[in-house]
């Protein structure tokens, strides 16, 4: 089985999947953050460093994808190749940040991967408003995510809605994240599992 989070940044995915790993024992595959050679880079010159950015992540996403297919165990995936296709890479594009020839390219290759990765059997998404994706930021203390703009986090989260409404690739489960506190709050998290077993059984 495998189970994948999605979220604009700051919605909390890395930390529930951690949770979520944990509570059933699931394999979590993590978001390759700390070692990205063009995060730091992006941020300060996205228009130089996006189609970099958004390649390396492709190709990070794609091998986590045929290594969840291909394991034993339950797995749980902190972001998919979709959000990098469907909202990251045309948001670039439309904020004048990549250029239309990379951006062609991009598609293209993602196009040519998709051909190779099953969809997860269960994609939990986390809606969030700006103003707590803005105070889980600041939180976190990311230098790099310091430059991030409301602007842009409005533009993700606008295409992130879109995606949704429109998803049909495999079972999906919403999450409203705004009004809950899954980390310090266990009556939260325990309500997000709850859901997530009612989806389950629904599923298998």
């Amino acid at each position: 089985m495998h189970l994948a989070i999605a979220g604009n940044i700051g919605a909390g995915k890395t930390t529930l999947t951690k949770m979520l790993s944990k509570h059933y024992g699931w394999e979590p595959f993590f978001e390759d953050v700390l070692k990205n050679p063009y995060l730091d880079d992006f941020y300060e010159r996205m228009e130089r460093w996006s189609f970099n950015l958004q390649i390396y992540f492709l190709n990070s996403r794609f091998n986590q994808m045929i290594d969840c297919a291909n394991n034993e165990k339950d797995t749980i995936q902190d972001r998919t190749i979709y959000e990098d296709a469907n909202i990251f890479a045309p948001n670039l594009l439309s904020m004048g940040l990549m250029t239309n020839r990379d951006y062609k390219n991009y598609e293209s290759i993602f196009k040519t991967l998709k051909s190779y990765i099953k969809n997860p059997d269960l994609l939990i998404y986390l809606r969030s408003g700006i103003p707590n994706l803005v105070d889980q930021i600041h939180k976190r203390g990311r230098d790099y995510e310091n430059s991030i703009s409301i602007e842009y986090l409005s533009r993700l989260n606008e295409r992130y809605e879109a995606w949704i409404e429109k998803y049909d690739s495999s079972n999906l489960l919403i999450i409203e994240v705004d009004d809950i506190d899954f980390v310090e709050n266990k009556s939260d998290f325990k309500l997000i599992t709850e859901m997530i077993d009612k989806k389950l059984e629904s599923i298998f």
